[in-house]
């Protein structure tokens, strides 16, 4: 039989699964076909499948059915998820993001689609990031929305490729559409060039990841230039945008910097909100489609390390916002960093379950994994904590100009999944010797706490930068996106130990670094280039193992259920290991790890000591390896599964390529790769 699911009450859908499989564990073995929605899979983004066809007896002889390779089109960074839907399989690729829609049994190209160039596009920072479409049905047929790199909004025939007719309107640009596209600079308020876009003196709008479409309302996200490549201050905000997902027509805007007289404007001081931006939602957003609620995570405002001029908390920066997804208007809102300057943006998409928690009863949840290694978990109806969350103090800069939170807010649960700021008892400790090297690298930084503030070149301190851990690198990110099971409760989050040294320089110096820097007005400070990083003379990693992990929370309690390595030990890791003779347990690659959950097993994939990319089937329960099969290659940014034709598949996302994985059985009489 083939399921087809109202899609507005898939979330629901996802509810009545949970309750199906609790009392058959065959039931999903004959279903022809379970699809996979969104780059999450779901609205709640759990990267959860009840596909269960490959099971830990089976798994051994999984096979390459097909590759797919995206190269033709220019791409790189594989970061799109696929979406299975009705039988075909959706993605982007390439820094011109074109669309393309793939036969899920050959891995045969069926049609493909992208906009002409234009000067927005070409410099575009984040061309080849896009990570996926979104999907809904306008008059009983199926419509692909996407978002290009220089911010148009299209929305074509799922069937064909072809722009949809009656959506949006012309663009004043040779070789568009007549309709199926929606200029979003249009929206924003801000002057710009159709062609051009917005003058990089005033910013500069991107996107990454795709729309989410929430019963009428199609929801855009956007992105900015990275804080880290930015030295002057001014820049537009990511302002959220919503269109009619029958006809484009505008709907509403809700502004991440507040204006004189909107909820948290006197959070940006100096008048900063004036000329400043960035606040954005480049990670993926959420829904709660019964609810009409997007969930919708922030990045930091202009110019990370450094926020002088911006004082204040700087709403909406480094938050979680609920919106009505139909009006705009705000549900509730959480800032997890206030004034942030470490690059703490939100990394992934906020994660919603239904919880059964002590003392509270059934909870409607949002889980946000963030890089500096907390889980916050919120009723996702009224934004109230599941459990408390403290503000505690944390250090102060000593950097002239800057004025940061006395507190940040910790969770009291879950506990932290991985490091969180750096000391000597830190550092490996296998041998003296080694210990010693390892606090001799560390001599020329400043070691601290989590929030350990950045310092300027030259500091008094004699240091030649703050150590930040977790740094911009997670933690959790963007790459290993965590993944849940609703049938249980429990969220896995893949982390990896990486800190980050920064050393700031005066913000005309940072500026020689950009050949086309958005703003006009240098800041004092900006990220410099002369930190480098401290390097073990020994060529091992300056931290106590694990270096990289999935850990397995209840989320109904709170508390940790496992933690295990993910990969093994690197080979030159190993090597410093036997030299030694000593008996030290798997060390883990160092690698954030890309997971799917199915109703049997947690599945990821990394590498052995030798580098061999490898798949491992985990117990969900317990985090025991239960199986393993070598691969072509590691899957980075995602993975998805999902049952087509009544067979199960595993689909990698392998740089420029798609590979998918299933059982001999689902082999086609004819072809290969394409």
């Amino acid at each position: 039989m083939i399921i087809k699911i109202d899609i507005w009450k898939r979330v629901k859908t996802v509810a009545l699964i949970s309750l199906l499989l609790s009392g058959s564990g065959s039931l999903f073995a004959a279903q022809d076909d379970v699809e996979w929605f969104t780059l999450g899979n779901d609205y709640a983004h759990t990267r959860y499948t009840s596909s269960s066809e490959i099971s830990s007896e089976n798994f051994s002889e999984l096979e390459v059915m097909w590759e797919w390779d995206g190269a033709s089109l220019g791409a790189v960074s594989g970061r799109s998820t696929p979406s299975y839907i009705n039988g075909t399989l959706y993605t982007v690729a390439g820094a011109r993001r074109s669309v393309v829609a793939i036969d899920p049994k050959t891995g045969e190209t069926l049609w493909s689609y992208r906009l002409p160039n234009t000067g927005r596009w070409e410099y575009s920072m984040r061309a080849d990031y896009g990570k996926g479409i979104g999907y809904s049905e306008v008059d009983g047929k199926g419509v692909i929305y996407m978002i290009t790199p220089g911010f148009f909004l299209t929305a074509l025939d799922a069937e064909t490729g072809a722009p949809l007719q009656g959506f949006g309107k012309p663009v004043p640009i040779d070789g568009f559409p007549d309709s199926g596209v929606v200029d979003l600079l249009a929206d924003l308020g801000h002057p710009y060039d159709p062609y051009e876009g917005i003058p990089l003196e005033t910013g500069y709008i991107t996107g990454s990841s795709p729309p989410i479409v929430v019963n009428d309302t199609i929801i855009v996200g956007n992105s900015a230039e990275q804080g880290y490549h930015q030295s002057r201050i001014e820049n537009v905000p990511g302002d959220i945008l919503a269109y009619d997902k029958k006809t484009g027509d505008f709907k509403w805007k809700f502004n991440v910097i507040p204006k004189p007289g909107e909820y948290g404007h006197e959070t940006w001081e100096n008048d900063a909100w004036q000329w400043t931006g960035d606040v954005s939602s480049w990670a993926p957003i959420s829904a709660d489609v019964e609810n009409d609620i997007v969930y919708i995570p922030t990045n930091g405002a202009t110019i990370d390390y450094y926020g002088g001029f911006r004082p204040g908390d700087n709403l909406y920066g480094t938050s979680l916002i609920a919106l009505n997804a139909s009006t705009g208007e705000r549900a509730w809102h959480f800032q997890m960093v206030h004034h942030d300057i470490w690059n703490y943006d939100n990394p992934t998409a906020p994660v919603l379950m239904d919880l059964n928690v002590e003392g509270q009863g059934e909870v409607p949840a949002v889980m946000q994994v963030t890089k500096q290694s907390f889980v916050y978990a919120f009723n996702r109806l009224t934004g109230e904590p599941i459990w408390p969350i403290i503000e505690r103090p944390v250090p102060q800069s000593t950097v002239p100009g800057e004025v940061l939170s006395n507190t940040q807010p910790f969770p009291t649960k879950p506990e932290p999944y991985d490091i969180q700021g750096v000391s000597i008892n830190d550092l490996v400790d296998w041998t003296p010797e080694l210990r010693q090297q390892a606090i001799n690298a560390f001599a020329d930084y400043q070691m601290g706490p989590l929030f350990n503030p950045p310092i300027q070149r030259g500091h008094e301190s004699g240091k030649r930068a703050a150590m930040f851990c977790p740094g911009g690198g997670g933690g959790a990110n963007i790459t290993a996106p965590a993944v849940a099971d609703p049938t249980t409760g429990y969220l896995y989050v893949s982390s990896h130990s990486a800190c980050s040294p920064i050393q700031l320089v005066p913000g005309e110096e940072a500026d020689l670094q950009y050949e086309y820097p958005t703003g006009t007005t240098y800041s004092q400070y900006a990220n410099g280039p002369g930190a480098g990083a401290p390097r073990h003379a020994a060529g091992i990693p300056l931290y106590k193992p694990p270096y990289s992990r999935i850990t397995a929370i209840d989320m109904n309690t709170g508390e940790h259920a496992w933690m295990i390595p993910t990969g093994e030990t690197p080979a030159r890791v190993q090597q410093v290991i036997d030299d030694n003779n000593l008996d030290i347990a798997n060390t883990g690659t160092g690698a954030l790890v890309s997971m799917v959950v199915t109703p049997t097993m947690l599945v990821y994939s990394d590498t052995k000591t030798d580098g061999t990319p490898m798949l491992y089937a985990i117990d969900k329960a317990t985090g025991e390896t239960i199986s393993s099969i070598e691969l072509p290659d590691r899957s980075r940014y995602g993975m998805s599964s999902w049952t087509h034709d009544g067979h199960q598949y595993i689909m990698l996302q392998t740089g420029s390529k798609l590979t998918a994985v299933a059982l001999p059985d689902a082999a086609p009489a004819a072809g290969g790769a394409y």
